[in-house]
């Protein structure tokens, strides 16, 4: 699930931020229908993966670039986007964004070289960066605070989440009865829709006081990232003492030293190192990625021992992961309740430990394995502990900061969750990989699998500890923890 924090409050808008030239009714379904597209395809070709690898002719760790060249833009860019917005105009960047997006989106469904998909699906995610914090802020100017406003915003939550839960079946349908190209393709009308009407209905606005974007600070992030994924991605096949593994790891981990040093100097930093002092900001930052790097790659790992090990078809597939998601979302709906009487603390690490349950249990895939004996339940766990620990741990974050950095200590939790997840899908992909090779057929298949839920594992617990040990507990502790 992918949230965009960063929400603009009415007295940072200029009267002809509150006002829209639409209907409500318009303007929801303009700004939901453009997020839905961004967070459906964080996970809808997850299902189509198996086919993309054969159509295209990618390698077993070539297919986590599909995945990770759009997530590492969408995350290393993601503050940028949302800068941009209140700056230049919430409605222009909101355009900009949804056509660099849909366009990238008809190159990548008519990619012909393995190359064309991951450069189609980077350009992807830097549009979603751009989109997706322009459509909470138009959200947000163009209805009046109170119930309205509190309404517009859960109906925007909503549907982010279930383009997240319906990302598998809609993947699954459409490469079962079109192609694994109408992942892909299937956004351009879609798009194209939601363009005209932009151009036609939404009203602009920006934020008064003109401020410095951090153009350098989202590059570098993002470069230093890549670096480092591709230095691990090189281990599998070149091991960790070769200059081809050694040489991307240092230039990545060189180029976010760069990074920091940037947003130690710069006016306008991308991300303020000051808040890090904050033990509530730093530590749930730091549990996030960890937790992050764990859960993430749940759905990458089943859909192609589904696929690879049990012969499911695409739309079999895509129909298994319905328990999955709902249990998600049933988890993120419950979280805030049972926060008021567990405690956030108390819930993050029960959630976790839910989901280190889960993970346990599905590290022992099988060849002979079963939906009912050996998914539905370990992915039941996963999920439901997943939706219950991200809001606990992203309130932490916030609670302890100034009222004014609360937009933007959100916007770094997602950004936490998306790094680490890419982080370890780069990780988990070359140990399921280096398993695989060291077997034959589908048994080693599905314990490569395994063995990246047991590692997985591994780094949850880790992050389980931290939360123990570093996670402040009551208000007063984040406040001066």
């Amino acid at each position: 699930m992918v949230r965009m924090p960063p929400i603009a409050t009415s007295s940072t808008l200029s009267a002809s931020a509150r006002r829209t030239a639409a209907p409500a009714w318009l303007v929801m379904l303009l700004v939901c229908a453009g997020q839905f597209l961004v967070v459906l395809d964080v996970s809808v070709v997850n299902v189509a993966l198996p086919a993309m690898r054969s159509g295209l002719g990618l390698s077993e760790l070539g297919l986590q670039w599909i995945v990770n060249a759009y997530v590492i833009t969408f995350a290393g860019f993601m503050l940028l986007g949302g800068r941009a917005a209140d700056i230049f105009g919430r409605k222009r960047i909101f355009v900009v964004g949804l056509a660099l997006f849909t366009v990238a989106s008809a190159a990548g469904g008519l990619a012909q070289q393995p190359w064309q998909l991951i450069a189609a699906r980077t350009i992807q995610g830097v549009g979603a960066a751009v989109l997706s914090p322009a459509t909470l802020t138009i959200l947000t100017t163009s209805f009046p605070a109170g119930p309205a406003r509190t309404r517009a915003i859960a109906t925007w939550t909503a549907v982010g989440a279930g383009g997240g839960a319906v990302g598998g079946l809609v993947g699954g349908v459409l490469t079962e009865y079109l192609s694994w190209r109408w992942v892909l393709l299937i956004n351009v009308p879609v798009g194209a829709a939601v363009l005209t009407g932009a151009a036609l209905w939404l009203a602009e606005s920006r934020q008064g006081a003109a401020r410095r974007l951090d153009v350098p600070g989202a590059l570098l992030v993002t470069g230093g990232l890549g670096l480092v994924a591709y230095g691990i991605v090189q281990t599998e096949t070149h091991g960790w003492g070769s200059a081809t593994a050694l040489l991307p790891l240092a230039a990545g981990l060189m180029v976010v030293a760069v990074f920091v040093a940037v947003e130690a100097r710069t006016k306008a930093p991308l991300m303020p190192l000051g808040l890090f002092r904050l033990r509530s900001v730093s530590s749930a930052n730091a549990a996030m990625v960890l937790s992050g790097a764990a859960m993430f790659s749940m759905w990458y790992f089943l859909s192609l021992y589904m696929q690879n090990v049990l012969s499911y078809q695409p739309l079999w597939a895509g129909l298994s992961f319905l328990p999955h998601s709902l249990c998600i979302v049933l988890g993120s709906k419950a979280a805030p309740r049972l926060m008021n009487r567990l405690g956030a603390k108390t819930l993050a690490i029960g959630g976790a430990v839910i989901s280190l349950a889960g993970m346990v249990w599905q590290s022992t895939l099988t060849v002979d394995g079963t939906y009912l004996g050996t998914i539905l339940g370990p992915g039941i766990l996963m999920a439901l502990g997943a939706g219950l620990t991200a809001t606990p741990v992203a309130a932490i974050a916030t609670s302890g900061a100034d009222p004014a950095d609360q937009g933007l200590v959100s916007g770094l939790i997602n950004t936490s969750r998306q790094m680490g997840g890419a982080l370890g899908l780069s990780v988990l992909s070359t140990v399921a990989a280096s398993r695989v090779a060291a077997g034959h057929g589908r048994a080693a298949l599905a314990d490569g699998y395994g063995t990246a839920f047991a590692v997985g594992a591994v780094a949850l617990s880790v992050s389980i500890v931290l939360m123990l040990l570093a996670l402040p507990r009551r208000r007063t502790d984040v406040a001066h923890g």
